[in-house]
């Protein structure tokens, strides 16, 4: 039996640019010499991959070698997408992937971005929010699983907890489940009415019933992760750590094979005799598992996997390039829009910059535009909440022009900013709360007058914060501030609940918008923004 697994899709239709664009790959790797391969001046190699139309041309050469096939996505097939797609509220991702044959979706904590009826929807079939667009959407011809995602009204799972597929005479099955904080890290209101029950006790509860129905395997898709060790292969698995692993220390051994996501990063991994894997992000790898199972005994055999770069060396799925390029030529005069000009690429994920301190440039010129927009004091920006690196590109377009498109995908959650009353003692502890009981920390990313030292000890899961000044001033511990952070985390997302209590909430622009309009005012075509210079942030939390 094969099974193939994507996660993290976010609605990524055409190839994704920058950080997003590109895997790791290790020198003596064969595809170190493609000519889509490039090594940085740090000596890294790194593979232009993905796209959806290259993605369905790979699943469809992998299926033609094995008809015990079935296509599965641990999480996050939609939201958090580009414009092209996030435009459309997702469709067209919904009919990518119906085309390329994906067969079950284990719901991942974006694709509850704008509730439970839009998800019912692409599952289902209608108009969104009372808005057809070329008539009725047909909806998924895959089916969405949730396990652990309880409607408190019924008491009962939202969505199948499971699917049984027969493949090559073995019966399989699938449980679906997405990660129990979702609440902390998806939109305010979003998923109200909803509970999220533990991964591993839901998994294992379900074991019984499916051994009674003469399951021969059984396979986890769940949306929560770990991550290598900075610079680990692609198809490795060093230093791994992450929230996935205490789900894995719970888990029933009769539960043999899981396939991971929401963190993005991509590994593949035996660990006690259990294989774990994940499929980076965005379509850029592919993780191909091969099963051997003894249907009359009821086992797994053998078992084996390893991650399959999605290269663009294949003739791309006539039918997927069709349907991105309909959307497209819909969206051009949004997309192509020019709003401003950067100097060279900004980078914004830090493990992809292998910046120490976590601060990135990207997120530096985003926390610029909150404070710009706003008048605010200090503004900070969540990482996550940074999608994409802004590229620098020529083609086609005047010098180093981005346009709306290109904002879009770096912040494309829609969000608007609130500005608020904080002490400076609510601020110390908003910073000391970036380092909670995180495998990784989130450090939000600071505007332009605002910076800090910390010390942070990673085996206790904490930091000292320390030197926290404002415009060369030690901040004032009793003094009011006004502060402007995205809705996201003045609702108290990703834990920060400090914000939660600000004073004197004032809303201001749709984030994207601000970023649009600040790369309008500081830059242009003979005078192209370059990263901000200097460190606002000390410390060595992403080494």
């Amino acid at each position: 039996v094969q099974i193939l697994a994507i996660n993290d899709f976010h609605g990524h239709l055409q190839p994704p640019l920058g950080s997003n664009g590109v895997i790791l790959v290790a020198p003596a790797d064969p595809l170190a010499s493609s000519p889509d391969a490039r090594t940085t001046d740090a000596g890294v190699s790194l593979l232009a991959a993905g796209g959806a139309a290259y993605l369905t041309a790979h699943v469809a050469r992998l299926r033609a070698e094995n008809p015990a096939t079935i296509v599965i996505s641990a999480g996050d097939l939609t939201g958090a997408s580009p414009l092209l797609s996030n435009l459309f509220h997702d469709e067209p991702s919904v009919l990518v992937m119906n085309r390329l044959g994906l067969d079950l979706e284990a719901v991942g904590n974006h694709d509850f971005d704008r509730g439970l009826p839009e998800l019912m929807r692409l599952q289902k079939h209608g108009c969104s929010l009372g808005d057809c667009d070329a008539g009725s959407f047909a909806g998924a011809s895959f089916e969405y699983l949730a396990a652990n995602v309880i409607d408190d009204s019924t008491g009962r799972t939202i969505l199948p907890p499971y699917a049984i597929r027969d493949l090559g005479g073995a019966r399989i099955a699938f449980i679906g489940e997405t990660l129990a904080q979702t609440p902390s890290v998806t939109k305010e209101g979003a998923v109200t009415g909803l509970s999220f029950a533990d991964e591993a006790a839901t998994a294992n509860a379900l074991v019984p019933e499916l051994q009674k129905q003469g399951v021969s395997a059984i396979v986890l898709a769940v949306h929560q992760g770990g991550m290598q060790s900075l610079g680990g292969p692609y198809d490795g698995c060093q230093g791994f750590s992450g929230d996935i692993l205490p789900i894995l220390d719970k888990l029933s051994p009769a539960i043999e094979v899981v396939l991971s996501g929401h963190t993005h990063q991509a590994y593949d991994c035996v660990l006690a005799g259990r294989l774990v894997t994940s499929a980076a992000s965005y379509g850029r790898l592919l993780t191909k598992i091969d099963l051997t199972i003894d249907p009359s005994a009821h086992r797994i055999v053998e078992k084996h996997a390893r991650n399959v770069p999605i290269t663009r060396d294949v003739q791309p799925d006539a039918e997927v390039a069709r349907i991105v390029q309909a959307y497209m030529d819909k969206v051009g005069s949004i997309t192509g829009r020019v709003v401003g000009y950067v100097k060279r690429t900004l980078t914004g994920n830090s493990r992809a910059a292998r910046i120490a301190s976590c601060e990135t440039p990207l997120g530096d010129v985003i926390a610029d535009a909150m404070r710009s927009a706003t008048g605010a004091d200090i503004a900070f920006m969540n990482p996550g909440g940074i999608r994409a690196d802004l590229v620098a590109r020529q083609e086609g377009r005047p010098d180093f022009a981005v346009t709306y498109g290109d904002v879009f995908e770096v912040q494309p959650f829609g969000g608007s900013l609130i500005t608020m009353t904080l002490r400076g003692a609510q601020i110390l502890a908003l910073l000391e709360g970036q380092f909670g009981s995180r495998q990784e920390p989130r450090i939000l990313q600071v505007s332009k007058g605002f910076s800090y030292l910390y010390a942070y000890d990673r085996a206790h899961e904490r930091a000292v914060v320390s030197e926290v000044r404002l415009n060369g001033r030690p901040i004032d511990l009793a003094k009011a501030y006004r502060v402007t952070v995205p809705s996201f985390l003045a609702a108290g997302g990703d834990s920060f609940v400090v914000l939660k209590i600000g004073e004197d909430r004032k809303e201001g622009p749709i984030d994207v918008d601000a970023l649009a309009s600040y790369l309008g005012k500081v830059s242009s075509a003979a005078a192209p923004l370059d990263a901000p210079p200097g460190r606002r942030i000390d410390g060595d939390g992403c080494k």
